[in-house]
């Protein structure tokens, strides 16, 4: 069995995190998606129960998705849920310099490859951030994230 995991602070899950989960699921017996809390980024516009609600609203119809938390090291979540790889979206040039450095290190200290999959043009141009943006202005973000995402941002941010 052959079981992938899909990282990343997903706030929120957008339709580019949506196509990378619905590509792994058909290479991967399992996909274990990682909602991380990243000390780096400013705090949270859901919390990580919120995110993990959206994110198995969206993919939980494939019986080979499991959505996990975690707060450590990308690789100890790696070897805990027994993943062969990591998997990566990429969007842009620029998104692959700074995920081939994480991707080097993680397999320094795990031994964990990381697999890339870059988006389709049509989701290269979405990022969480401007998702974030556009609904606090009131803008429709509909065309961007799955519907159990749009029903919380109208929710969060009102119609």
């Amino acid at each position: 069995m052959t079981t992938a995991l899909f990282p990343g602070s997903f706030d929120p899950f957008h339709n580019g995190h949506l196509e990378v989960v619905e590509r792994a699921v058909r290479h991967f017996d399992e996909v274990v998606v990682a909602v991380i809390r990243n000390p780096q980024k400013a705090e949270p516009l859901f919390s990580a129960a919120e995110r993990e609600e959206m994110i198995n609203e969206s993919v939980g119809h494939h019986g080979n998705v499991r959505i996990v938390s975690m707060s450590t090291l990308v690789v100890d979540v790696a070897m805990e849920v027994g993943a062969d790889v990591i998997v990566k979206g990429l969007r842009a040039v620029s998104d692959f310099e700074n995920e081939l450095q994480m991707a080097q290190m993680n397999r320094e200290l795990s031994g964990i490859d990381t697999l890339f999959i870059p988006t389709g043009s049509s989701h290269s141009f979405i990022a969480s951030r401007l998702i974030r943006e556009i609904a606090r202005y009131g803008g429709d973000v509909s065309a961007f994230v799955p519907d159990a995402v749009v029903r919380r941002m109208k929710g969060r941010f009102g119609e």
